[in-house]
């Protein structure tokens, strides 16, 4: 699933961009369809109590997604798109390092996710966005998008295999397809395309905090099943929602 979904989706979310503009691409790409799985397989392999505390700890984890888009906004004005990688990575590893050593409740970590989100978002509107260029294809281009996130999904999820099960959690929401489509705006259409990617990416995470959140809430209640299936059914309906509104 981590393998398969996670590709399908950049390009999904790729074509979608190319046909529908980058905010509404971005709000495809906000879907767990890596933390979910990731998620899952962790009930699977250790029970409900510890997936109910990694979705607690993916929550949290969520907060430095909003440095992430802050960063690659900024950098973008003057970088290039592997330096703005390299310190966006570096920045959330850090961050999902010292909050994985914090154990606070499902719900204050919502708070605290969704607080950072919305004032990401306000920071990302007040920046001024210049036309962006047009953006250059090639034929190469989607299936590079595609191996680009299979193999950091391959490498991220190994390192959290390394790093032991505290930390899985908090590097779920590790941003993998949200860095291979940031990444490849930024060398295609500079500053102004990922800007307004960022801008339809950040307020489509909080459908992304909602659904860790109730995984987290709902798992030791009401099982599995349907912990993940009511997750993923808010999730889909807020990113829905939002897409129409943006649509609109």
């Amino acid at each position: 699933l981590k393998l398969l979904l996670a590709p399908l989706l950049v390009v999904a979310s790729s074509l979608a961009g190319r046909r529908w503009g980058p905010r509404l691409a971005g709000i495809l790409v906000v879907l767990p369809i890596v933390a979910g799985p990731i998620l899952l397989i962790l009930y699977l392999d250790h029970g409900s109590a510890f997936a109910a505390d990694a979705a607690r700890a993916a929550t949290l984890g969520i907060v430095p997604l909003a440095a992430f888009a802050l960063i690659f906004a900024y950098l973008s004005r003057r970088h290039g798109w592997l330096v703005i990688l390299l310190t966006s990575w570096v920045t959330v590893l850090v961050a999902d390092l010292a909050l994985s050593r914090v154990a606070v409740p499902a719900a204050a970590a919502l708070l605290l996710a969704l607080l950072a989100l919305h004032g990401a978002d306000s920071l990302l509107r007040r920046m001024d966005q210049p036309l962006p260029p047009p953006a250059t294809t090639t034929w190469w281009d989607l299936p590079a998008r595609a191996l680009a996130t299979a193999a950091l999904v391959v490498l991220v999820t190994g390192f959290a295999a390394f790093l032991g099960p505290a930390l899985t959690g908090a590097l779920a929401p590790f941003p993998i397809a949200l860095s291979v489509v940031c990444a490849f705006t930024v060398a295609q259409s500079g500053h102004a395309g990922v800007l307004a990617l960022l801008r339809g990416i950040v307020p489509g995470l909080d459908g992304f905090a909602l659904f860790c959140f109730l995984v987290a809430l709902l798992i030791n209640r009401v099982g599995a099943a349907a912990a993940f299936g009511l997750a993923t059914a808010a999730a889909v309906f807020f990113a829905v929602l939002l897409a129409v509104r943006k649509a609109g």
